[in-house]
C-alpha cells in the first residue's frame, strides 16, 4: 500500500495509498515540481500513521501534517468503502483526519501540495535560556521552521536548527550570532556527541525542501535509533512559562534524557489535533531506553504542565488520565459518536483506544 495513486496538478493535490512514507513520496513530488508544506523530523514514517496522530514539524505558520489532508478513503468494519473530504463532508471530515485508527482502515489519503521550493539549513550553538525567555517569539519567527534542542542543563539550548525557504521575503540572514548563540562551523547532530552523517545537510547549502525540512536523512538511522519518546503541546501564549516549568525539573529529567526539542505549530480545526483552535509550542523528550524510569517521571512532568492544559502527542508515551484528556479535548464526545457511526461494534478498538478515548 505504498504507491502514488494520482497527482492532480490543477487541483494541487496528490492521492496516495496510505502506507506510503514521506521519504518515498517526497522525491516523487519534487521531480514533478511539487512539495508538501512541511515534514516531520524524520521521513521514515507513513502518511496514514503521521496524519492519524497529528504528527508535526515546526514553523509558526505551519499546521501539523494532518492539515494537508483534503480527503480520506476508509474501509469500515462492515467492509464498506467510505470517502470523506474537506469539501463535501465538513464536520465529519474534521473529526476523521486525526482518527487514531478508531474509524476503520485508512486505504487512501489525498494531500494538498504546492510548487516545489529550495531551502537552506543553519545550526547555531548555545542559545542562552535568558534569550529564549526574552525573545521566544522573535526566535521562532526568524525562519520557515525553527527547532530548539536542550538537555536542560547549563541554562542554555545546545542547538538551534533554522530552516529557511529560498524565496523573496523569507530568506534568513545567517549572521555569526543569533540571540547570543553562535553559528556552527560544521554539520551537527541534535545529540551533539553523535555523528552528523545521519542528518540533513546544514551550513546553508541549498537543497530541495524534502532534504532540509526533516532533521534526518532517509536511508539512515533516525535520531539515536532505539529510544522512547514523549511530547506535550502547550498553547502558544504559555510557551515560555511551560518551558521554564520543565527547566526547573532539569535534575530529575536530564539523567534519563537523550535530548529535548522545542517546536511551534499553527492552529487547525481537526477535532483530536492537539492544535485544535490553538497555536501550540511542543516540548519533546527523547528518552534513554529505561521505561520504568520514564514511566515514573512522566507524571511529574505532566503535573508541572497541567496549569497549561498540556495535550500529549497521541503517538508517543504519556500517563495523562482519561478524565484529563476529556477535559482538554472538547470534541472528544463528538469523536466518540463519529467512531460509533463508522464502527458500531468496536471492532477497531484496542487497549489504547479503550483506555484513552472510550472510557473518557
Amino acid at each position: 500500500m505504498d504507491d502514488v495513486v494520482a497527482l492532480d496538478s490543477g487541483a494541487r493535490t496528490v492521492t496516495v495509498n496510505a502506507g506510503v512514507t514521506y521519504g518515498q513520496l517526497s522525491p516523487y513530488l519534487h521531480n514533478k515540481g511539487f512539495a508538501l508544506h512541511n515534514l516531520a523530523s524524520l521521513p521514515h514514517i507513513s502518511v496514514a500513521g503521521a496524519c492519524s496522530t497529528a504528527t508535526h514539524g515546526s514553523g509558526e505558520k505551519n499546521g501539523n501534517l494532518s492539515t494537508a489532508v483534503s480527503a480520506l478513503e476508509i474501509v469500515t468494519a462492515a467492509g464498506d468503502v467510505v470517502k470523506l473530504s474537506r469539501q463535501q463532508n465538513g464536520d465529519a471530515f474534521h473529526g476523521a483526519v486525526v482518527g487514531l485508527g478508531a474509524l476503520g482502515v485508512i486505504t487512501k489519503v489525498t494531500l494538498d501540495i504546492q510548487p516545489t521550493f529550495i531551502m537552506r539549513q543553519y545550526v547555531y550553538e548555545n542559545l542562552p535560556l535568558a534569550a529564549m525567555k526574552d525573545h521566544f517569539d522573535a526566535i521562532e519567527g526568524a525562519a520557515y521552521s525553527v527547532s530548539l534542542f536542550t538537555d536542560w542543563q547549563n541554562q542554555r539550548f545546545s542547538e538551534v536548527w533554522i530552516k529557511s525557504r529560498d524565496e523573496a521575503g523569507q530568506v534568513f540572514n545567517p549572521t555569526p550570532e543569533f540571540f547570543g548563540a553562535t553559528r556552527a562551523t560544521r554539520n551537527m547532530h541534535p545529540i551533539a556527541e553523535l555523528s552528523a552523517e545521519n542528518c540533513t545537510e546544514q551550513m546553508g547549502v541549498p537543497g530541495p525542501w524534502f532534504e532540509r525540512l526533516p532533521h534526518f536523512r532517509m536511508g539512515f538511522t533516525p535520531s539515536a535509533g532505539k529510544e522512547l519518546q514523549s511530547e506535550y503541546f502547550v498553547p502558544r501564549p504559555n510557551a515560555v512559562e511551560a518551558i521554564l516549568a520543565v527547566e526547573r525539573l532539569r535534575d530529575q529529567v536530564s539523567p534519563h534524557l537523550m535530548i529535548s526539542e522545542i517546536r511551534v505549530i499553527a492552529a487547525d480545526n481537526l477535532w483530536l489535533s492537539p492544535c485544535y483552535q490553538q497555536p501550540c509550542v511542543t516540548i519533546h523528550f527523547t528518552w534513554k531506553q529505561d521505561w520504568p524510569a520514564v514511566r515514573a517521571l512522566l507524571p511529574v512532568i505532566e503535573k508541572e504542565l497541567s496549569p497549561f492544559n498540556a495535550r500529549p502527542h497521541w503517538g508517543k508515551l504519556f500517563t495523562t488520565s482519561p478524565p484529563v484528556l476529556k477535559s482538554i479535548y472538547k470534541k472528544l464526545p463528538d469523536f466518540i459518536e463519529l467512531s460509533k457511526k463508522h464502527d458500531p461494534q468496536g471492532k477497531f478498538r484496542n487497549e489504547f483506544l479503550k483506555t484513552n478515548i472510550f472510557t473518557a
